[in-house]
């Protein structure tokens, strides 16, 4: 739907940094630590330095049948990349998507994170973190999300693109290989350290970072242990614009938000008529049933795009990273190989947020003093991009999230050799991810019925507001401008909301493999597995009273309106966002005061917490999946004429049980409702590589693949029932996975073992897609007993529910240059460059509403149209630096998001990484990074196509930048 060219803009932002990357380069900067040995059995592979686990990177992708990428461990801990996204950027096809200026998720080759599985030694995993609402808020879907784990953590991610048999289900873009550290990687007695500080230029706050790894082999090498530590903070702070979405006059209610119109600046006024009718007549004709239709400037303004809530954010994260590996191997047998891995994780990431926002601009209005607006610009796409406003409500506004995520897994692998033909490998283990928001508050002060407020978006990004002046004469920066409220009589009451919430999912395996070599040719494999993975999502909401406890309160408490309004100066704090300072709530001082995290009755009101209130039912939902497989597939290797070829064929038959749990219903009727399904689905693929010149290889991929859906959307309940009107909105247990063909060509050229040139094609066919609709169905065809609801009898109902609608084809390409300059004279011999592109089409029918009769063609949600990345590297003998650069195209990122919206975006990215050492001697190294240094904003948009003419498709989301971030220090290796 939105696609920029990159040329122009690339261009312009590389070009400041060139004098920089030149004196890298010519200083000779790039990186030249030793890296871990690999060892097979007993032949220890030695590798060191940046260029050659580049090396042993393109060994691997090399020998392997299956159209793979692999990072090595030089690769991934060198970086400059805080987390595992940043590293995996670096692949051909990848591209990932940064939250307070940091790796979060990954989209492969257009399909984003929903598409693609993570398997952590082997076994599938998923972690989850929760963010700021403008990042899309707590992770409830099945994409990984890496910024919970340390880089320096893991000695090699391999991103598998095609499949094959053996290779379990559940991905359409990648299946992503991380491997942590194990004792038989190294030869003996090995240890390494590194400490380093960090400076971010936005927070000005210095913060540590460090790991500590330690391996040894004893029994002539047939006992090993490792242990590793990676440990590292850091304070973001984020300052922003945002404005929740735009709205017309009569979105949100048939009476309109604007009462009076000005030409003149304020001195003569002119009345828009409020609309009597229902809100759909409102929105499109503003027929009244004891008004005239509107016409001229009064219909021009009431269906004009204003923002929702126009603000200013300010956000101050502090995060803690903690990851601890151990494995512990042993060869008791030849033949025999047991590895016990275990894993530990945590990341915290408390943030406060701080808002001033015109609360007014999404308010219906009704029966209070509506807005004035004068001094106006209208443009040609119905957007209402500039105006002064008498009688708007302004709220100062402070969040407190309280966020841990914790990761645990464990696992036993057994590999055996019985005999000279026959092995196999065993392997059981578990992982959990327990994300926990046990504080979530929010809590306002109001001022009603400003005068002189004003907003200006002429300059999207950078907005500018006036608060004006309140009742009282004051401004925002002093006391007498708020008030905190537990009325309504003149607006919104203050808040005081508490949402504490948890995500937890959890994987259970056992996986047997076998591989029997029938000739010197053939190989036949096979294997079965059992997977269980559950999903448990909870979220809490305040009550006051215990005898109707099916409603939630947000309100603000009476007793402490009383004590904050008798010394409001006391209960504040001054904050200061783009020039403007403002007060908002202390909720430190608040919290310490009131208690009202105590679930309980105190003095100061009610603060009892429970899970069934109506408006807490959504995120209170379970359910679990056990996938049952098995499969066979044969390896071949031959030739034609002088021509080596070689290959898999097979299939993997799967079948998934699902058991899904909600509350179904309204009040008094909600029940708690499970629902259980099964399917089976048959995914068979081949691969094949052939070389028909030395060091030339064509391969070829085809496969049936699947994506199952997200739990969330799967468990039933998750929205409202009416009995009387016979609708609901509800999840859909009997959703199908997300099927598709697909298809991979490459051609590869290895002129030499430190060249790589890689040109590839890919398509996948996409039977479905899943979005919301409007239908007609009973309960009992929704799996639900309509006696249990209160329903007499099988009425139909119309249902709002996930569905499986028309999917689409998705193809591209990409191409990958890898080379070291050793042609070159002088120090410039020794560097080189890594460049990266790929380009994806893929377009999808969008229902843009439930209900919606027409759809709209766009792009595929998460899909970047043009991304690339490139590293330029000089490796000396002492000193040595990389910079890294990489870039992706603007993407749709959620559809149909609120307020007659089509769709959520967010615009291009441009970052530069980049990385300095010096080789003190054998063991010490000094190490100087830089991360984001283009300090490149985080600029989200939202488009709309509406029946009154409002077709802007880039307008105001959020816009924030979160800075810098340096770090200096030491690494050490024994």
């Amino acid at each position: 739907m939105k696609s920029k060219s990159i040329h122009a803009r690339t261009a312009s932002r590389i070009a400041p940094y060139g004098v920089s990357l030149l004196a890298l380069m010519a200083a000779g900067t790039a990186f030249a630590q030793e890296s871990a040995p690999a060892a097979q059995e007993e032949t220890v592979v030695v590798v060191t330095g940046f260029r050659n686990s580049l090396q042993t990177a393109i060994s691997e992708k090399k020998k392997s049948v299956d159209m793979v990428d692999v990072i090595k461990a030089e690769d991934i801990g060198q970086f400059p990349d805080l987390n595992l996204a940043e590293s995996l950027q670096r692949i051909p096809g990848i591209s990932i998507d940064r939250d307070g200026g940091e790796g979060k998720q990954i989209t492969v080759r257009g399909l984003n994170s929903e598409f693609s599985r993570t398997r952590l030694n082997g076994l599938e995993a998923l972690a989850t973190t929760g963010s700021k609402d403008a990042s899309g808020g707590t992770n409830r879907g099945r994409g990984f999300d890496f910024n919970v784990f340390a880089a320096d953590l893991f000695n090699s991610i391999t991103v598998r693109k095609s499949l094959s048999a053996e290779v379990e289900e559940g991905s359409l873009g990648a299946t992503v290989d991380l491997q942590t550290a194990r004792p038989f990687d190294y030869k003996g007695f090995t240890m390494a350290s590194s400490f380093q500080l960090g400076y971010n230029d936005h927070s000005k706050d210095t913060a540590p970072r460090g790991t500590f790894m330690i391996s040894n082999r004893w029994a002539d090498g047939r006992l090993g242990a490792l242990l590793s530590v990676a440990y590292g903070e850091r304070t973001v702070v984020e300052d922003s614009v945002n404005t929740t979405r735009w709205e017309n006059a009569y979105s949100a209610s048939n009476v309109g938000r604007f009462e009076r119109y000005s030409t003149d600046g304020g001195t003569t006024w002119n009345t828009i008529a409020a609309c009597t009718n229902a809100n759909a007549a409102c929105n499109t004709t503003e027929t009244h049933t004891t008004n005239p239709a509107l016409t001229g400037e009064a219909q021009k303004i009431s269906r004009a795009l204003h923002p929702r809530i126009p603000r200013y954010n300010h956000f101050e994260t502090d995060q803690k990273r903690l990851g601890i590996t151990g494995a512990f191997q042993m060869r008791p047998f030849d033949g025999t190989l047991v590895t016990i891995d275990a894993m530990h994780a945590e990341f915290q990431a408390n943030r406060d947020e701080w808002e001033i926002e015109a609360i007014s601009f999404s308010r219906n209005g009704q029966g209070l003093p509506k807005t004035d607006v004068y001094n106006y610009q209208i443009d040609d796409q119905g957007t209402l991009v500039k105006g002064s406003f008498n009688d708007v409500d302004i709220r100062s506004e402070h969040r407190f999230d309280e966020l841990k995520t914790t990761f645990d897994q464990l696992n036993v692998t057994w590999d055996q050799k019985w005999g000279d033909r026959l092995s196999s490998k065993l392997l059981i283990g578990s992982s959990e991810s327990f994300q926990n928001n046990p504080e979530q508050t929010t809590f306002t002060f109001e001022s009603y019925n400003v005068q002189g407020y004003s907003y200006d978006f002429t300059d999207s990004r950078h907005p500018t507001f006036n608060y004006g002046k309140s009742s009282t004469n004051c401004t925002p920066d002093q006391a007498c401008y708020w008030t905190y409220s537990s009325s309504t009589a003149l607006g919104d009451a203050s808040l005081i909301r508490i949402r504490p919430q948890t995500v937890k999912n959890t994987f259970g395996t056992t996986r047997l493999d076998l591989k029997f070599d029938l000739t010197d040719s053939l190989t036949l494999r096979g294997g079965i597995s059992d997977k269980t993975y559950k999903f448990v999502s909870t979220e809490y909401g305040r009550i006051t009273n215990l005898t109707t406890p099916q409603t939630r309160d947000e309100n603000a408490s009476g007793v402490i309106q009383t004590t904050i309004n008798a010394d409001i100066a006391k209960y504040s704090q001054t904050v200061t966002v783009a020039g403007n300072t403002f007060l908002v709530p202390n909720l430190d001082l608040i919290r310490s005061n009131f208690d009202y995290n105590c679930n309980c009755a105190n003095a100061y009101g009610t603060f009892y917490l429970n899970n069934t209130n109506s408006s807490s039912r959504t995120n209170n939902r379970q359910a679990q999946e056990d996938d049952s497989a098995w499969y066979l597939q044969l390896d071949f290797s031959t030739q034609l004429g002088n021509m080596p070829i070689r290959g898999n064929i097979g299939t993997r038959e799967v079948e998934t049980s699902l058991t899904a749990t909600g509350y179904v219903g309204s009040g008094n009727n909600a029940i708690l409702t499970t629902v259980r399904r099964s399917y089976k689905d048959s995914l068979p693929s081949i691969n094949l590589s052939v070389e028909p010149m030395e060091n030339l290889y064509i391969r070829f991929a085809a496969a049936k693949t699947m994506a199952r859906p997200t739990l969330l959307s799967l468990t039933p309940g998750g929205g409202s029932i009416s009995t009387t009107a016979l609708t609901i909105t509800t999840g859909n247990p009997d959703l199908d996975p997300v099927r598709a063909n697909t298809m991979d060509f490459s051609v590869e050229w290895y002129p030499d073992k430190d060249t790589l040139i890689t040109f590839a094609a890919f398509k996948k066919d996409l039977k479905s897609y899943i979005q919301t609709v409007q239908s007609s169905k009973t309960l009992s065809e929704l799996g639900y007993t309509p006696a249990d609801l209160g329903v007499t009898g099988d009425p139909a109902f119309t249902v709002t529910t996930p569905i499986n609608t028309a999917g689409g084809e998705l193809k591209g390409w990409e191409i990958s240059l890898q080379k070291p300059f050793h042609f070159l004279p002088g120090f410039l011999s020794k560097t080189g460059g890594i460049l990266n592109y790929t380009h994806v089409e893929s377009q999808i029918n969008y229902y843009t509403s439930p209900t919606a009769t027409t759809t709209t063609r766009a792009n595929l949600l998460g899909l970047s149209p043009e991304a690339w990345n490139a590293t330029a590297y000089y490796e000396g003998e002492a000193l040595s630096g990389r910079v890294a650069f990489s870039y992706r195209d603007g993407y749709l990122s959620v559809l149909n998001p609120g307020s007659s919206a089509d769709f959520w975006g967010k615009n291009e990215t441009f970052n530069i990484d980049a990385q300095v050492t010096w080789k003190i001697n054998k063991k010490m190294t000094f190490v100087f990074e830089g991360i984001n240094l283009t300090d490149e904003a985080d600029d989200r948009y939202i488009a709309y196509n509406t029946a009154q003419g409002n077709t802007a498709q880039d307008l105001l989301y959020d816009y924030g930048t979160s800075g810098r971030q340096y770090y200096l220090g030491l690494r050490y290796k024994y």
